[in-house]
C-alpha cells in the first residue's frame, strides 16, 4: 500500500489551480484554429482572433485566461490501495485552494448564497470523488465560470420523449442561453442515472478533449447532429452572429430507472480550464 502525504496534495492543487486560470489547453487552441478557418462572419472571426491573442498573452505573463477564475470543482480518482497520511484529504484540498488562489492573484468567487458576503479564499471546493483500483490519486480541477455554470439546467424528461425529446431540449436550451455562456461554447450533456448523477455527467463530459471522439457509436452521432444545429442558429462567437456558436457537444450516458429520462445540459465557455496531476 502506498502513501501519500497530505502536504504534497495540498501542493498539487495550488499549482494545478494556477495552471487551470493561466493556460488555455492545446485541444481548445486546436479548436480555436479550427474556428477561425470556418467562420463566416468578419465580426465572429475578429472575436476568435482576439481569443487566441488573449490565450498567448495569459500564458506568456501568467495571468488569468478570464477574470472570472471559477468555482474551484475539483474531480478526484482515490485508489482503493492509496493511504492518504498527514491529515485527511479535503482539507488538504480545500488548502491547496487556499493557497492556489492567493499566491496566482486568482478572483475569489465563493460567497454566502444569502448575504452574498464573500468568503475571502475560494473554499470550499466542489470535491466529487470515485474509489478506484489501485494505488494512485487522479486530481482533476476544473474551475468553473458563473456565466456559463449559469445557463445549465436538470430536467426530468418522460421515457416517451426520447433521443427526439433530448435534442430538442439542448438546443433549445443554447437557443436561450444565446450570449450569455461567452460562446463559442463546449455543451456537456448528462443522460440517465438519477436527477443528481446527470448532473455530474454533464460536467465530467466536459473534461473530454475537444476533437475526441465519443467511443459510443450512437452518442458519437447524436454529439455530431446536435453540434450541426446549435451552430445553425447562427448565435456564433460571443452571441453576435456567426457559424460557430460551439466547439463541440459531449455526451455521457448511464442507465436510468423505467420510470425516468434524467437530462442535464451543462454549458462551459471557451476557455474550457482544466488541469490533472496524478499522485
Amino acid at each position: 500500500m502506498r502513501e501519500v502525504n497530505v502536504e504534497q496534495i495540498t501542493r498539487t492543487v495550488a499549482g494545478l489551480c494556477m495552471e487551470a486560470n493561466y493556460f488555455l489547453g492545446d485541444d481548445m487552441l486546436a479548436a480555436l484554429e479550427k474556428a477561425v478557418a470556418a467562420e463566416e462572419s468578419p465580426t465572429g472571426r475578429t472575436i476568435l482572433e482576439q481569443l487566441q491573442e488573449n490565450a498567448t498573452i495569459a500564458a506568456t505573463d501568467r495571468v488569468p485566461i478570464c477574470q472570472d477564475t471559477g468555482l474551484a470543482v475539483i474531480f478526484l480518482e482515490l485508489g482503493q490501495d492509496l493511504h492518504i497520511i498527514g491529515g485527511d484529504l479535503e482539507t488538504a484540498i480545500n488548502e491547496g485552494v487556499r493557497q492556489g488562489y492567493e499566491e496566482g492573484y486568482l478572483r475569489k468567487s465563493s460567497c454566502h448564497p444569502f448575504t452574498r458576503k464573500n468568503i475571502g479564499d475560494n473554499t470550499p471546493a466542489i470535491v466529487p470523488c470515485r474509489i478506484v483500483p489501485g494505488e494512485q490519486l487522479k486530481i482533476t480541477i476544473a474551475p468553473k465560470g458563473g456565466r456559463s455554470e449559469n445557463m445549465s439546467k436538470v430536467v426530468m424528461l418522460k421515457p416517451a420523449d426520447g433521443i427526439a425529446g433530448i435534442k430538442k431540449q439542448v438546443v433549445e436550451w443554447v437557443e436561450q442561453a444565446g450570449g450569455n455562456p461567452c460562446p463559442p461554447t463546449i455543451i456537456g450533456v448528462g443522460i440517465g442515472g438519477t436527477f443528481e448523477r446527470a448532473a455530474l455527467l454533464a460536467k465530467e463530459s466536459l473534461l473530454r478533449e475537444v476533437g475526441n471522439r465519443n467511443p459510443d457509436p450512437e452518442l458519437d452521432q447524436l454529439e455530431k447532429e446536435l453540434l450541426e444545429e446549435i451552430n445553425n442558429l447562427g448565435i456564433g462567437p460571443q452571441g453576435l452572429g456567426g457559424r460557430v456558436t460551439s466547439f463541440a457537444v459531449h455526451v455521457k450516458m448511464l442507465p436510468c430507472h423505467i420510470a425516468s429520462l434524467p437530462l442535464a445540459i451543462n454549458i462551459q465557455c471557451h476557455a474550457a480550464r482544466h488541469k490533472e496531476a496524478v499522485l
